[in-house]
């Protein structure tokens, strides 16, 4: 078994937080957001923020480590995972027939995670674009009763199941990086 990486912060003023608050770029000044859709976009904003902040820094090989055998999961998985995540999520909205998967097979998404700066590169760009034609899609949509796609569903449902699952993925995220470099934090 390998040896634990020594944990640490790079916060000055709490040694739980992943940096000072004034350098989090999760931190706001003022209210926060008025009405239900732009309260569950600023949370959405917040997980997708705190997901790049546990992958930031590392190199390729970090980003594919699997810290947590046998799991196949690794932070470049997550990435991954939530690029295909974001494009299901148009098939839920969309009444035509569904978009092909990113990554081919089931799980490809995290079996295709693999230590190659390419494949970094390309994750990250398959996510921000995945991200981009989602919330493009359900900004036709502005509200939140409305029932959209094949089944139906609402769109308040489809926005709280996205921020159920970028926040159960930053959970995953914080134990893969501890276990990478020992990195720290909320």
């Amino acid at each position: 078994m390998s040896e634990q990486p020594a944990r640490w912060t790079q916060s000055t003023v709490y040694p739980d937080m992943w940096a000072d608050p004034e350098d989090d770029p999760r931190n706001s000044e003022g209210v926060s957001p008025d009405g239900e859709l732009p309260t569950l976009d600023d949370f959405l904003t917040g997980y997708r923020t705190t997901l790049r902040m546990k992958c930031e820094g590392l190199d390729a090989e970090q980003l594919a480590r699997r810290s947590v055998p046998p799991s196949t999961m690794s932070l470049l998985g997550l990435l991954r995972h939530l690029a295909e995540v974001e494009r299901d999520w148009r098939n839920w909205i969309g009444e035509g027939d569904p978009l092909p998967k990113l990554y081919g097979k089931r799980d490809g998404d995290f079996d295709g995670a693999v230590a190659d700066q390419a494949v970094v590169d390309a994750a990250y760009r398959d996510l921000e674009r995945e991200q981009a034609e989602t919330d493009a899609a359900l900004a036709a949509h502005p509200d939140l009763g409305e029932r959209v796609g094949k089944d139906g569903i609402a769109v308040r449902e489809l926005m709280v199941h996205r921020i159920e699952e970028y926040a159960r993925h930053c959970g995953h995220a914080d134990l893969l990086r501890e276990c990478v470099d020992g990195r720290v934090g909320q």
